[in-house]
This record gives C-alpha cells, structure tokens and sequence, in this order.
C-alpha cells in the first residue's frame, strides 16, 4: 500500500471515529447540562465535517496527473487545512462566547460521574488517533493529515481540560469552575486554528519551508561528490505527497554528457533515498568555469587554472543563489 492509500486509510477512521465520538459527548452533555460538555460537543460537529472534507481531500490528491493538472491534485490538501483551521478557530470562539455567559449566568449541573467516564473515553480515543495521523501525515508530507492529527489532539487537550473542571466541581461543588478552564481551553483551540490556517495558506503561496531545507542541505552536504563542484538555484515545491525539486549542479567542463548525467543520477538517487520516491527532480547540469576553481576539491584536474581556496558549504541562505555571487 502507497504513502497516499494509507493516508487515505486513515482518514477514514479519523471520520468514522468522530461520528462515533460525537454521539458520546452528545450523550454526556444531555445528561450532565454541563456547559463545558457542550463546548467539546461543539467542536466534535467541527471534528465530523473536517474528517469527511480531509478524506475527500486526500480522495482527491491521491489523483494521478493529468493534461489538466500537470502537477496533479496535491494541493487541495492546503485548501482543506485552511477550511478545518477556519473552523477550530470558529469553534473556539464559539466556546469561548458560551464559558463567558455561562459563568455570568451559571447552570445546575447532574450526574457528573457519568460524564467524566464518557468524555475520558473519547479523550483517549482522540489522543491515540492525532499521534497517529500526526505521525503518519509527517513521514509522507501530507498536510491534511498532519491538521486532522492536530485537530483531534487540540480536541483532546481541551477535554482535558474539560475533565479537570468537571473533577473540581464534582469535589467542590464550585460551579464556575466549568466555566472557567472552558474559557482556557477555548484560547488553546483558537491558537490551533490559526497556525494550521497559517501552515496552509504558506503552502498555497509555496512558501519555502526552512525545514524540510535544512534536512535537504544537510543531506546534501554530507553526501557530496567530488564531481559536485556546487548546486545552486535549489527550490523545492510540495503539492500534497509529492515534492518537486530543480536546482543546477555544477560540474567539471570536461565530462561529456553520459558522465554529467552519472553525477544527476546520483543526485537523484540520494535525494529519493533520503525522501521517498514520490518526488520530481529536475536537474540542470552547469559546466564549471574559472571562477569555479578557488571551491573545487578535485585534486586530480589537469584544467586548473587557479588555486583550490575552499570548499563553498552549502547552506539555506545560499544554495537558492547563483554560484558567482556566492564567491565573490
């Protein structure tokens, strides 16, 4: 089974189990009038319609390329991270409207015990999944179901939450607790929301992500050829699973065209090893020329025309830029 299958796999679960764990914080709000309750109720309906809108979306990206789509569906994983970002941050101002007039108004609460065995059960339940879809969407880089995975983990700290409140009103008989570490947790939702909005709408203007160029440079260095005089202009684009890469990689003038394409082939077997094989390289081959000698480490070259100096570290502040500049 591919990266995409299993992400798709799991979403499903993730869709499944929320249905199944809406019923239960619908079942323990009705029988506890906790406001608390129905402020993790709430964001459970946010839960069902963000599983089902990340499953059509992995659906979609999952999709091979076509005339139409060149560099296939990917990106509709951004757009629906920006939609279930939307509504994490809708719900938490949602429950942060509903804690604040609870606590003005306060409202008698039953059979507390009740309600914390149900809501423990779908902390636990949220919790194992997020990790998972959290883990899983990281190893393919797949956006929408690294936000499913954070959604359902916010899910779980605010029913912590929820579950602390409702502890220190069953053994204080304190009212406005529930009302208070409701507010609390509401802050923590709203937080979330914002920054898978902020991951998502980087990814729709393919704003270059430091990480994953950090891990390529370094990749990159610690497996670097002596034909690899230097590699410059490096961009890389994700559209959902799969990432596109070009950059130009400078070698001796001298090889002919089957011995440059030996040095991209090796490029490219590295990269695929290091980042899976759903990835697109595009490679352009540049012939060294005398400026290039003051970084290169070949000691065997005839051409030469002027002295090693030393070797140029590549960099994320300067691998994305000609070579000449860098030097000079």
């Amino acid at each position: 089974m591919d990266a995409a299958q299993k992400n798709i796999r799991i979403q499903k679960w993730v869709a499944t189990l929320s249905v199944v764990l809406l019923l239960i914080k619908l079942v323990a709000y009705y029988s506890t009038h906790s406001v608390a309750i129905l402020t993790d109720a709430l964001e459970g309906i946010v839960n069902v319609i963000a599983g089902f809108i990340g499953l059509y979306s992995l659906n979609l990206s999952a999709k091979p390329k076509d005339e139409d789509h060149p560099y296939g569906h990917g990106k509709v994983e951004f757009l629906s991270a920006s939609l279930e970002g939307s509504m994490i941050f809708i719900a938490g101002i949602m429950i942060l409207y509903k804690s604040i007039s609870n606590l003005l108004t306060p409202q008698p609460i039953h059979q507390l015990d009740f309600g914390i065995i149900l809501i423990s059960i779908t902390a636990v339940a949220n919790y194992l999944v997020g990790r998972l879809c959290v883990r899983t969407g990281k190893k393919s880089n797949s956006l929408a179901l690294i936000a499913s995975g954070k959604h359902l983990l916010s899910d779980t700290y605010s029913t912590l939450g929820i579950l602390v409140g409702l502890a220190l009103i069953y053994f204080t008989n304190l009212a406005w607790f529930d009302s208070v570490v409701a507010i609390i947790f509401s802050l923590v939702i709203l937080n979330t929301g914002y920054k898978i909005v902020r991951s998502s709408i980087a990814g729709m203007m393919d704003e270059a992500d430091r990480k994953l160029l950090e891990k390529m440079v370094d990749t990159l260095n610690r497996n670097r050829r002596v034909n690899w005089i230097d590699l410059h202009n490096l961009r890389i684009i994700k559209y959902g699973t799969l990432l596109h890469l070009d950059c130009h990689l400078t070698v001796p003038w001298f090889l002919n065209v089957h011995e440059a394409h030996v040095e991209i082939d090796a490029l490219a077997d590295l990269v695929r090893k290091e980042f899976g094989e759903e990835i697109e390289l595009f490679v352009h081959s540049d012939g060294c020329l005398d400026f290039s000698c003051q970084i290169c480490t070949k000691k065997d070259c005839t051409v030469r025309k002027f002295p090693f100096e030393k070797q140029l570290e590549w960099t994320v502040e300067n691998i994305s830029k000609d070579t000449k500049h860098r030097i000079g």
